[in-house]
């Protein structure tokens, strides 16, 4: 196909040289978003049977548990995919959904914020318990 032909493809020459859509992203946002999915079945099936487990003992055995490495890495693991799944979500609602260019701005900064200020504190608490500080 020449230049000058009509192409059949919605994107722009531009979109086709950088591999993007027409809503100017990659194929990256999507994969991560299925990846984070497909990793959050076995973190999120071994939360609960984590949780599971603790229901009815006490508290120093609870700390004992969730102080050692195996299950911290886990929860590290489990916390840290699950906010960036969250982060990823969220943003394509919000820019599906929310047309008005300042709020759409402020809602994914907030996003990002929340999304962030959730991780850190999962991920504190977890290395507090793991570190017995």
């Amino acid at each position: 196909m020449s230049d000058h032909e009509p192409s059949s493809s919605m994107r722009t020459p531009m979109g086709r040289v950088r591999h993007l859509g027409a809503a100017h992203a990659g194929t990256k946002h999507f994969w991560h978003q299925r990846l984070t999915s497909v990793a959050l079945v076995p973190l999120t099936i071994g939360a609960v049977i984590l949780v599971l487990s603790l229901m009815g003992r006490n508290h120093a055995a609870v700390v004992q548990i969730l102080g050692s490495t195996a299950v911290a890495i886990g929860l590290l693991l489990f916390v840290l995919v699950s906010a960036y799944h969250m982060w990823l979500g969220m943003q394509v609602i919000i820019e599906d959904y929310v047309h008005d260019e300042l709020p759409k701005i402020a809602m994914l900064m907030g996003n990002t914020f929340f999304s962030c200020a959730v991780a850190l504190t999962a991920v504190f608490a977890i290395l507090k318990l793991s570190f017995g500080l």
